[in-house]
């Protein structure tokens, strides 16, 4: 199940025996331990919460952990961080475990990646799969209604899509604007696009989206506008001649790609939302303007980098074709 998911699993379903919290979401993993914990309600946290690293686990006697009965509470709570064993290592630890795990415990193997080659241990039996990855825009956003609404603040359809922009899909920076917003809205507040956009800095892979985004829409004007604001946070011209070029490859791959928005989506590794805007915007370019595009920006990057041509050069020209030539 996704994270968002796992509130209403405990509320309905009750607790399992064994969780794995897995992605590279950290605010999602913390969240997920401490909705479990909340709700084993544990009235001696200190004696019937246990934590191991993964690289301990090896060393533990895990069978004596885990079947330990807890002390004045209903449950006891097993927590193993980082742990990422070979299938064998897996049989040999807690593959029996989980096929028939103690009524009284509760597991949990809380992982920030997969670890490479090793068992997959979402997949094996009697293991409750919670997914912290990083969420598109959409997943994001449903989050953020709620909470919003666990904070007493009604949000705007447009400031929530902006907040999630604004803060780069970070989960645990928008926990904080929130916080923060809802102080500011008060009581039975509102969160509207002006509030955000007037209290929540932009995060600067969202202004680099702005600037990619006014060279999508030809405005050279708001173009100097972002980038002197870039500027003034340490992004020079170099930096901004790479997003250009990176730019105008991505605009290059997504629409030469066949599929559909989230085949391409997947096959990238990018979000659906970014191939969709892009492969509208090449379409609109067509593929030979873009491809102009990509080869310019790319080589004047190899020029400045040979030093033929200055960094403010190297992006002058570029900001010259791409606007007016």
């Amino acid at each position: 199940m996704k994270f968002v998911q796992l509130a209403k699993s405990l509320k309905e379903e009750g607790v399992a025996p064994v969780y794995l919290i897995e992605g590279e979401e950290a605010y999602f993993r913390d969240r997920a331990v401490n909705a479990v914990r909340e709700a084993c309600a544990l009235t001696m946290p200190a004696l019937n919460d246990v934590r191991y690293e993964g690289e301990a686990v090896k060393e533990t006697d895990l069978t004596a952990a885990l079947f330990t009965m807890p002390f004045m509470d209903q449950r006891r709570i097993v927590r193993i961080y980082e742990y990422y064993p070979a299938d064998k290592e897996w049989e040999k630890t807690l593959g029996g475990y989980c096929a028939a795990p103690c009524p009284t415990t509760v597991l949990l193997i809380v992982n920030a990646g997969t670890g490479g080659k090793r068992a997959d241990i979402k997949r094996k039996k009697g293991v409750c799969y919670v997914d912290c990855g990083r969420e598109d825009e959409p997943m994001l956003s449903r989050w953020v209604f709620g909470m919003c609404k666990r904070l007493g603040m009604a949000p705007d359809g447009d400031a929530v899509s902006l907040l999630v922009r604004f803060c780069n899909y970070d989960a645990a920076r928008m926990a904080l604007e929130l916080n923060k917003l809802a102080l500011l809205a008060g009581e039975g507040g509102r969160m509207t696009r002006a509030l955000v956009e007037e209290n929540v800095a932009r995060d600067v892979e969202y202004k680099i989206f702005e600037l990619t985004d006014a060279v999508a829409r030809k405005n050279y004007s708001e173009f100097c506008v972002i980038f002197s604001d870039l500027s003034d946070k340490g992004y020079d011209e170099s930096a901004a001649l790479g997003a250009l070029t990176n730019y105008f490859r991505t605009l290059r791959e997504v629409g030469g790609m066949r599929g559909s928005d989230d085949e391409v989506a997947t096959a990238l590794g990018m979000k659906r939302y970014p191939v969709q805007k892009n492969r509208e915007t090449a379409r609109k370019l067509g593929a030979e303007r873009v491809e102009e595009l990509y080869l310019t920006c790319y080589r004047l990057g190899a020029d400045m980098r040979s030093g033929l041509i200055s960094k403010s050069g190297a992006l002058s020209a570029a900001v010259a074709k791409i606007f007016f030539g």
